[in-house]
């Protein structure tokens, strides 16, 4: 991602932040939240984890149950690399979730969340020997996704998480599985 799109990423995250903080009540039948998150995405294979990034948003319709979309996207790292081969990946995913909370007792905004549902996991590979491509192309699935995770609300309208989350398994070229999960660090501001 260039600096240019970081920044504007960034600005557009703090936009956000200030109208949540602005526009917060108590809504009596849904809580909506919009997020950012950063963390680390893992595919069989690759020598090297990538930097994740993206945005999420989402709507608890009870203090336990809600409804959660991602997009994420990760940056360029070595996959397979051979004595005259260098290969990079990419990751692209886009999911929805049905989203379950629970909030520990006594103390002060602590929860566990669960999701599940279905994600869309896209692998760009670009693999090039002595600077000629060789492979250029990318494959997907679609398919059932989910995670674990813990949280702090920080104030009734702001939060942090960290979360595991699995993804679709992907095929190689030559047709084997490759299994895709990561790690994230959220925050996430409530309307």
């Amino acid at each position: 991602m260039k600096t240019l799109q970081k920044a504007l990423l960034a600005l557009v995250a703090g936009s956000l932040m200030s109208v949540g903080a602005q526009a917060a009540f108590n809504y009596n039948t849904a809580q909506p939240y919009l997020g950012v998150k950063v963390g680390q995405y893992d595919l069989d294979g690759a020598e090297d984890e990538a930097t994740s990034y993206g945005v999420y948003g989402g709507a608890k319709f009870t203090p336990n149950f809600g409804v959660e979309a991602e997009y994420m996207t990760t940056s360029d790292e070595d996959f397979k690399t051979g004595p005259l081969t260098k290969s990079e990946y990419n990751g692209e995913v886009y999911g929805l979730y049905a989203t379950g909370y629970y909030h520990f007792p006594n103390t002060n905004g602590i929860y566990a969340k669960g999701r599940v549902g279905v994600a869309k996991n896209e692998v760009e590979v670009d693999s090039k020997v002595a600077d000629f491509d060789v492979y250029d192309g990318s494959e997907s699935e679609t398919g059932i996704a989910g995670g674990v995770g813990f949280g702090y609300d920080f104030t009734p309208n702001a939060a942090v998480e960290i979360a595991y989350d699995w993804y679709p398994s992907i095929d190689d070229v030559a047709g084997k599985d490759l299994d895709a999960s990561g790690f994230t660090l959220g925050a996430n501001f409530k309307f």
